[in-house]
């Protein structure tokens, strides 16, 4: 593998990390479009592994095919000239959109677990993410990346401890599921619209960073190892979840509230953990919404970078559980256009590039 060229680890990190998030790790965007399917829960998070597998992969082989240097250049591969402007204009949207959600998640974290001012936890994340983009995108990579493995291990701990002390009662469960209407009442199109909406997101990474991966196997093991190591956090918060359901429902973010099952000193660390998690996703969205705009990493792409997340602060002011349920899964439905697109290249048109 040349120099500056990107392994399968690497990748894989990556993927992850941009995916994880705020609504991730917090448990509100698993609970919204899993648990309150209650036991079906498990075979949908099982099919949004496949389905990141297979999108992550295509995203990044056009990407190292297409030597994309932002999203723009899949969008128009998947959907064409006018598909591909109107999925460009989606997916820089969401980009700000996630970016003001990821704001609101520091500040609802800080305020529940450290009795914080909620403007406290917006600065100090919109702060960090701006100072992390403007060194540009070797830089954007590594802290994703190096971030990431912890973020999966620690959800998947917390969710399995969580698990083990108080297994789910899959009777009592269908009583709960049958109170709360989750944000996709239909569970396939749930799964898609998740995958939807993380992928419309992770798209401003994954594009760029599959033209400097290091070949093609790089791509399939980074887009496999991604696709699990979601699947594994998912699923370990969603059995966490499941474990206390009445009490998960309850909160902006419950599995901090969770940890507290344990000891503060759990939760303050799950809390900490959460809070790099938001960090990373916010991160690849402030990073993908400014190179989209201005590529490059010259004077107006730094004033640009200060400009978006000074907006990007106002709009978290909506709140965090708001933000998720209806925004996100807006977002995704509009996505799924994404998805069809990238299918029938895939599978329809055999000359691809």
């Amino acid at each position: 593998m040349r120099k500056g060229q990107i392994g399968a680890l690497a990748i894989a990190g990556t993927y992850i990390g941009t995916v994880v998030g705020a609504g991730f790790a917090s448990g509100q965007e698993i609970l919204q479009f899993f648990t309150l399917q209650g036991v079906a829960s498990f075979p949908s998070l099982c099919l949004s592994a496949f389905l990141f597998f297979f999108f992550g992969l295509a995203i990044l082989e056009a990407g190292y095919k297409l030597k994309a240097r932002s999203h723009a250049e899949v969008t128009r591969w998947a959907a064409g000239d006018w598909g591909g402007r109107l999925l460009d204009l989606l997916i820089t949207f969401f980009l700000f959109a996630t970016l003001a959600v990821m704001a609101a998640g520091a500040g609802a974290l800080l305020t529940e677990q450290f009795a914080l001012p909620p403007l406290a936890g917006r600065v100090i994340l919109l702060g960090l993410t701006l100072l992390t983009v403007l060194a540009g995108f070797s830089g954007v990579v590594t802290s994703i990346s190096l971030v990431a493995p912890v973020l999966v291990t620690g959800a998947l701990f917390l969710g399995v401890c969580l698990g083990l002390k108080h297994p789910p009662d899959w009777h009592e469960l269908k009583t709960w599921s049958s109170l709360y209407r989750p944000a996709i009442p239909f569970g396939p199109l749930s799964v898609l619209v998740y995958v939807s909406y993380n992928l419309v997101m992770a798209v401003c990474v994954l594009a760029p960073l599959g033209a400097r991966a290091g070949g093609e196997g790089a791509l399939r093991w980074g887009a496999l190892g991604g696709a699990l190591g979601l699947f594994l956090g998912s699923a370990a918060i969603n059995l966490g979840l499941l474990s206390f359901p009445w009490e998960a429902v309850r909160f902006e973010v419950p599995m901090v509230h969770l940890a507290g099952q344990f000891s503060p000193w759990v939760q303050g660390g799950y809390a900490l953990i959460l809070l790099a998690e938001v960090y990373t996703t916010a991160v690849a969205s402030l990073f993908g919404l400014v190179n989209r705009l201005v590529p490059g990493e010259g004077r107006f792409f730094r004033f640009l970078a200060l400009l978006a997340a000074l907006a990007a602060f106002g709009v978290s002011l909506l709140g965090f559980a708001s933000l998720v349920r209806y925004l996100y899964a807006a977002v995704g439905l509009a996505g799924l256009f994404f998805l069809g697109s990238i299918l029938w290249r895939r599978l329809k048109v055999r000359d691809c590039f």
